[in-house]
């Protein structure tokens, strides 16, 4: 399975940015966004579960980025958004999904089988 993560770009602050994480694959439940700051660990940003055929969806920030970002599953939900609004500087990282077939809703990195590679996302003070 390949998770194709894009969208990443400099923005200022303020500003918008909305990544996608694509893949053929349609048995997916689960879908994570994580970021990477310089120096940091990576962290959570938010996670969707379900969507399929089994009904709606399940969805979960993390805090710091609540009332600012938003995750949906869109395109036949064969792609995962996540749309950035009111971009601040610690904002800026790498920023990577990941999928499980597995409908979960807590999420933990352990939990997700694949993950793509990283889009970078640089927001200018």
């Amino acid at each position: 399975v390949q998770l194709q993560a894009s969208g990443g770009g400099l923005v200022q602050t303020g500003g918008s940015l909305r990544l996608s994480c694509a893949t053929s694959e349609r048995t997916l439940n689960s879908y994570g966004w994580f970021r990477q700051a310089p120096g940091k660990e990576r962290e959570f940003v938010a996670h969707i579960a379900g969507g399929g055929s089994a009904g709606g969806t399940y969805t979960i920030l993390q805090d710091s980025v609540k009332g600012r970002f938003t995750i949906s599953r869109v395109n036949a939900e064969s792609t995962v958004d996540l749309l950035m609004n009111s971009l601040k500087p610690e904002d800026t990282a790498v920023y990577y999904c990941a999928a499980s077939r597995t409908f979960f809703v807590t999420p933990r990195e352990g939990a997700y089988e694949y993950w793509g590679r990283g889009t970078l996302v640089t927001v200018s003070s």
